[in-house]
């Protein structure tokens, strides 16, 4: 697992942003739009669930690991 780069699965620049602010230059934060990735139906019964159901398509197609949020 590669561990030195992340991907964010939203289109969100401002979360993207603030997450790599947080890392620091120990982690590379990509966006979902870097790669052409059709996002999952939000089919959760949580805001929880449509995180996930995010973040495992987001690390599935992409190959990398994948943090999602989902408020809503």
């Amino acid at each position: 697992m590669n561990l030195t780069q992340l991907v964010l699965a939203s289109h969100n620049g401002g979360k993207l942003k603030e997450l790599q602010a947080m890392l620091g230059g120990s982690v590379t934060m990509r966006s979902v739009s870097e790669f052409s990735l059709v996002e999952p139906e939000e089919t959760g019964l949580s805001f929880v669930e449509n995180a996930i159901l995010k973040a495992r398509n987001a690390a599935r197609l992409s190959g990398l690991p994948a943090l999602a949020d989902d408020s809503g």
